[in-house]
Parts: C-alpha cells; structure tokens; sequence
C-alpha cells in the first residue's frame, strides 16, 4: 500500500470517529459538504469523490454504511490484483469491514483500525478467517518466492498435512493450528538466515517458499552495457553464493548511473527499487571495500561501485558477503544487513510525470493520469489547472508558476525529479498538445552551454501521459465535426512567427481541412484570428460552421456557434477554442440542439459498392 489511504466523512454522528481513524493510521479526512463540520477537503457528491479517489489508486476508508462504497467504486472493478483497498467503518466504530483489496492491505488496514478504535474487523477472506494468516502477503521486510498460495490455502483449509521449515512470529497460527507441523530450517550456502519453507507432506511440489529481505545487490558497468548480459551475470552469481533473488531488497549503485538501461532492467527483473549514492557517499565507504580502484577513483570519484554501493545501503552494520566480480561491462558485489531492509537509504532515480488532465473535468481525467498525480510527492504547475485537480491536490507540496513562466517551471520539475522525488508536472488538455511534453524534452537535450538542465535531471525516469484535449473535448460538445481530416494550429506569435503562422493558414484553407484554433486571441493579440477568417473565407462558403467553446468540462462552459462570417473576435478569449468546419461541414438541427459534424465520405462508398455489383 504505496499510497496513503483517505478516510472519508459522510455524517456528524460518524465524524469522531473518522477523526480517530485519521490519527491512527496518519491520513486525512475528506468531509461531505454541509454534513460535516471539520474535515482536510470537503467535496459534494461521495459517489463521485469515492469513484475518483479509487481510480486513482487510493486506499479508502469510508466511515459510512458499506453500499455507499460500494455504488461508488463498482463500475471500476476490473482486475483485485491492481486495485486499491477499501474499508468501510461504521459510525461508531465498532465494525470495520474491508470491501475490496483483502490481500493488498485492507486486511490488514482494519485490522489496525479495529484496534485502535477498541472494535471487530469483520475480515471475511476465507485463509485470514480459518488461517490466521495471509499467506500471499507477507509483512514489511519479507518477499514470498513464486508459488501457488490459492492452492496452498485450499489445501490446509481442507485438512492436508503441511510442514514450516523455519521459524517466525507471523507464520505462528499456522504452527497453532492442526495441518502444520514445524521443523528446524534447513541451512543454506551464502550469509544470512533460510528461507523459510511451508510444503506439503503428501505432495513435495505444493508450497510456498519466503525470504527476509536482507541483501542489497551493487552494480556497476560501462556506459551502454547489455542488459540481459548483466542479468546473466546476476543470475550468476547469487546462484553461486546460494543467494534467492527473492532475498534482495534493493539494487544500488552510484547516481551517475540513474539512467543505466541495464541497471534499471535488472531491478525491474528482480521486482526492486534501484538505490543511488553520490561518489561521496561512496567514498565513504572505502575503508571497508574488498577490492579499492584507484583507476575507478579516477574515473567517477570513488574506489568502488559495486561493492562500496552495497556497503552504503546496508549500513555500518553490515557486511560483504559476495566481493567485487566483474565481467568486461559489469561488475558486482552482494552485502548482507543484519536486519530487514525495509527504509532504504540512498535515493531514488526520481521520476517526472508530465500530465494532462484534461479540460478540468474530473470525469474526462484518465485513470492512469489520477493514479500518476496520486503517488507523486510534489505537484508542480500553473495554479488553476493544479486547484483543478481538487481533492487529489491537498496534502501535496505544490509549486505553482504564473503564465509566462513555462520554461522556468519545467526546468524546476525536472531539477526536483533529479533529487530523487516523485514529481508531477500538470497541464491542462494533453500534456503533449501545445503544453510542456516538448519544453521538458527540449531541456533535456539542450548542451550545458544553452540554458538546458544539470546531468542529473537529463537521468531521470520521465513519464508521458495521454490527456483529454481541448480540441477533442470541442468536438464531442458539437458532435462529430473532426469525422474527416482536420489540423491545429495556434495563432500565437509569441513562439511561432507571424509568418509561419500566415503561411500555415494559407495552407490549411486551401487544404480545406477542420481547423481547430488554440491560443485565438489575447489581451495584446487581436488581429490574427481575424486574418485567419478572411484566409479561410477565401477557400469555404460564408455560411461555414464555427464552433467556439469556451471553459470546456467547467461549471462555467459556454459553446456556441456562428457562421464563418460571422466569427468576431470580441467573443473570443484564450479559454476558447475555435473550431471552423471545412467546405464540407455541416451544423444540423436536431431535437436535442444544433449538432455540427464532418461526412467521411461513407455515403460514395456505398453508392460505389453498390454501382458495382452485379
């Protein structure tokens, strides 16, 4: 459970105890507008709010009757291995239930819940229940190996033999129960304790294996090294050293390799964070390498990667257990903490998550989006479009830049990534359409000598995710007016030149494309969209269909439409986009209002096949 759970308020009478669940596992309260009278964020509809926060991937712990949640989240059920927990708690807390994501942390969740709040979890998960125990979610510090708990689960609930190999306080009702007896753990080659083994006595190929995480695997390797090479050389060598790869808890290296394509598979392959220390950091750690380079000092700042990595994220209480081996590209090196690693020292590589939105319109904000905007730490951006985000905002660091500071806002998210953060960068319509995808690509490629960004914010993981536009927002309001081919173009000259924007326009008429205008007109810009009226009415009928749609998915949203002669810039503004059909566009009257759209053409091939035929 990687993201903080919401506790949401929906009453008076449950409002205590919504504060009491906020306490004790350190979250936020969200209140229903006019039914609660303190609360982090307030929000209108808990259907809407309960929907959201889910699609998000936000755990919800709803003090409300169980069905509330329910209608809210049920039409995004799709797959209970990736969705978030939900908890229902009754007003007076005496019943907490976990709805959905048993195994992923809601059993557990009100269970602590529970706990605090002197009441019953009212766990309904058949191996929790007759177990004791969930066998397929082990706790903080423990990684299961691959097998078939749903098996092994229905094979002890039904009264087969098993046998632990090992001991731990968390496999303890197993031991307690009648199916499983219990044996010393079977020594293993390499450091460290055993795994711990649970195996049917009748059938040796049913069982569940587990290990601590207590092993850091440290990396090094030439710039552009294979990937799968590296991972052979892995494979290798924790096979060697009788080391399971369920036992690592990290990958580490120095951060000049943040960005290292086989670093970055490798502790994906291994299911991982990837951990990164400065040579300073790892120079520290020179008095306990193995194998110090004077030749590696040379070349990056410390006397050694692999192992002095390692080192750095076990801690002074750790040590070598697998010293420095290396290939042509690849070295490594394994040290063993003498407790789970569980907070992992170093830094991660930092990611950038550009977004857009959409509109504003919380229903037209992708899932992915949400759940991007939900695991980043900070939130950087022009304002309105992050006070758009509502609820998902609060409780986020925010860094807000004015209009006009594009490039200075894009060059902080970057630099914020490149500490190790979790950073998203939010923009209105999708990220890539005119907003800042291409700024924070065109930073990352600049020379050090054209105002780009430092080497650690060229290293970081940027991420792209698709939004909603401004244009396709348009079109679905009028109807289907980009049923053809269409184009944009923005008639702001303060990053293109007039010229090219003459010249695209020139084009575009005589093309006879949909035209969808961003950045129409300005406080200081007025003239342009009218030379594009006069441009296009060289080219299509007076009587062409313009569709202006202005604060498209707000409450304030105002569409209308007008003829191509009739378009006056006065009604215009930069929260509008124009929309001129082609010659072919039409706006038709109906029942429900005008509706404009763009025949594709299907009606000839009809008449085509049609003529045809024999």
């Amino acid at each position: 459970m990687a993201v903080t759970p919401v506790v949401l308020a929906l009453s008076r009478s449950g409002e205590p105890t919504a504060h009491r669940v906020a306490n004790a596992i350190g979250a936020m309260v969200h209140g229903r507008s006019g039914r609660v009278d303190q609360a982090d964020v307030f929000f209108e509809n808990a259907l809407n709010h309960a929907r959201d926060l889910f699609a998000a991937g936000t755990p919800i712990v709803g003090v409300c009757a169980s069905g509330i949640l329910i209608r809210g989240v049920a039409p995004l059920l799709n797959d209970k291995k990736s969705e978030p927990p939900v908890v229902s708690v009754s007003d007076d807390g005496g019943v907490v239930v976990p709805l959905l994501g048993g195994h992923r942390g809601a059993n557990r969740l009100a269970r602590d819940i529970a706990s605090a709040l002197d009441g019953t979890a009212a766990v309904t998960t058949a191996g929790d229940v007759a177990l004791g125990v969930a066998l397929d979610e082990p706790p903080a510090g423990w990684r299961m190996a691959k097998g078939d708990a749903k098996s092994v689960m229905a094979g002890l609930l039904s009264g087969q033999k098993f046998t632990l190999s090992g001991a731990v306080d968390w496999l303890q009702p197993l031991v307690d129960g009648p199916s499983v007896s219990q044996v010393a753990a079977t020594t293993v080659r390499g450091a460290g304790i055993p795994p711990v083994k649970l195996t049917a006595d009748d059938n040796p190929g049913l069982g569940l294996i587990w290990h601590q995480a207590r092993y850091v695997l440290g990396l090094g390797c030439a710039r552009g090294a294979s990937a799968d090479d590296m991972w052979k050389f892995v494979t290798n060598t924790l096979d060697e050293a009788g080391i399971a790869a369920e036992a690592i808890a990290c990958v580490a290296s120095i951060d000049l390799k943040a960005d290292e394509p086989a670093m970055i598979e490798t502790a994906r392959r291994l299911g991982v964070p990837l951990r990164l220390f400065t040579a300073a950091e790892l120079e520290a750690e020179t008095g306990r390498l193995a194998n110090p380079s004077d030749v590696v000092f040379a070349e990056v700042g410390c006397h050694g990667v692999s192992e002095g990595a390692a080192l750095a994220a076990v801690g002074a209480d750790g040590d070598l257990v697998v010293e420095k081996r290396k290939t042509p590209d690849c070295t490594c090196a394994v040290a063993m903490s003498d407790i789970a690693l569980i907070d992992l020292p170093g830094r991660a590589r930092g990611r950038l998550s550009i977004v857009g939105i959409g509109p504003g319109q919380a229903s037209w904000r992708t899932p992915e989006v949400s759940q991007l905007v939900a695991e980043a730490e900070e939130l950087v951006g022009y304002g309105l479009y992050i006070d758009l985000l509502g609820p998902l905002a609060t409780g986020k660091v925010r860094s807000d830049f004015p209009l006009g500071g594009e490039e200075a806002r894009c060059r902080y998210a970057l630099e914020e990534a490149a500490k190790g953060k979790n950073v998203a960068l939010v923009c209105s319509g999708d990220a890539g359409i005119y907003a800042m995808g291409a700024l924070v690509f065109e930073l990352m490629d600049r020379g050090p000598d054209e105002m780009g960004v430092s080497d650690a914010a060229r290293r970081v993981d940027v991420v792209c995710s698709p939004g909603v536009s401004a244009l396709q927002g348009a079109a679905a309001r009028a109807g289907a007016p980009l049923g053809h081919d269409f184009c944009t173009i923005s008639l702001s000259d303060l990053l293109t030149p007039r010229d090219d924007i003459i010249r695209r326009l020139h084009a575009a008429a005589e093309g006879d494309f949909v035209i969808a205008f961003y950045n129409p007109v300005s406080k200081t810009r007025r003239t342009l969209l009218a030379e594009a009226r006069e441009i296009l009415l060289q080219h299509r009928p007076a009587d062409t269909p313009v569709m202006l749609a202005t604060s498209l998915g707000r409450p304030e949203e105002f569409v209308r439409y007008r003829r191509l002669d009739q378009l006056e810039v006065d009604e215009v503004d930069m929260m509008t986009v124009v929309l001129v059909g082609s010659s072919n566009s039409r706006l038709a009257k109906l029942g429900e209002g005008p509706r404009m759209f763009t025949p594709r053409g299907y009606a000839r091939k009809i008449d085509g096949d049609l003529s045809g035929s024999s």
